[in-house]
């Protein structure tokens, strides 16, 4: 997902303290902004303004990556997977547009995610706009949210044990290691993995019936001879013929969202 409540909450996290930074007083003030990297450097005399910068870094490194954060701790990897098989199985080409099933896969998205949107909204992001909890305690809330919803897709798909792959030796040879002793770090490519496995696992399902007439047709066309005609251009209709009369998009679209937990 493009953009996310997350990705929003936590930039308004870390440029809540860029942003309350009093402006500078004095002769400094007057002075013109340093236009090249080593002056903007060699003007850092205190302990505060370093901070300062070093906060902005952080601030537009979280802006970068906030699109595969997004991505990967939501639905959306498993939805865009589908229906990207989906239209594989069709052999349709193009058809539907990448941005018909991106836009389709980020509504079915947001329709999955809205749940956990509004508890990371009541639960971090709006007590933190208050000034009713600090950013660390915003932060560990929508971070423990987002972990029950990873850890929930996880236990489901009954693929818990990929997320011995990205732990450390020596937290992996744990007897008694709880999903709390599990870094966020870790969860996070553990999650997408179970998600991947998810999606191929549901379009080869979704290959089955479109293989079996590729395989009819083609056979169909070599027993007569006609081995110039490609069987694609026969396959085609009758698959679409097949998915329409199976209302193949309401099947998809509502096995898509009743899959997750």
């Amino acid at each position: 997902m493009r953009t996310t409540w997350l990705a929003a909450m936590v930039t308004l996290l870390l440029a809540a303290p860029v942003l309350a930074a009093p402006p500078a007083s004095g002769p400094a003030a007057s002075q013109p902004a340093a236009t090249q990297p080593a002056d903007l450097l060699s003007g850092l005399t205190r302990p505060d303004q370093t901070m300062t910068l070093v906060q902005w870094a952080v601030l537009l490194t979280v802006l970068a990556a906030a699109p595969a954060v997004g991505v990967l701790v939501t639905s959306f990897t498993r939805i865009a997977v589908v229906l990207g098989l989906l239209r594989q199985a069709l052999a349709t080409q193009q058809l539907p547009p990448n941005q018909v099933l991106f836009g389709l896969a980020l509504l079915m998205t947001l329709a999955v995610m809205s749940p956990v949107i509004g508890d990371l909204y009541q639960q971090a992001l709006e007590p933190y706009l208050a000034g009713r909890i600090a950013r660390e305690q915003a932060f560990d809330a929508a971070q423990a949210r987002i972990r029950t919803f990873m850890i929930g897709q996880i236990e489901t798909a009954g693929n818990s044990q990929d997320v011995y792959v990205f732990l450390d030796d020596k937290l992996a040879r744990r007897q008694d290691l709880t999903w709390s002793d599990v870094p966020t770090l870790s969860l996070i490519p553990a999650y997408a993995i179970s998600e991947l496995k998810v999606a191929f696992h549901m379009g080869f399902r979704i290959f089955l019936p479109f293989l079996v007439v590729d395989l009819l047709v083609a056979s169909v066309l070599t027993s007569m001879g006609i081995l110039m005609l490609p069987p694609v251009l026969v396959s085609l209709p009758l698959k679409l013929l097949l998915f329409v009369l199976a209302d193949g998009w309401h099947l998809v679209a509502g096995t898509l969202m009743r899959s997750f937990a």
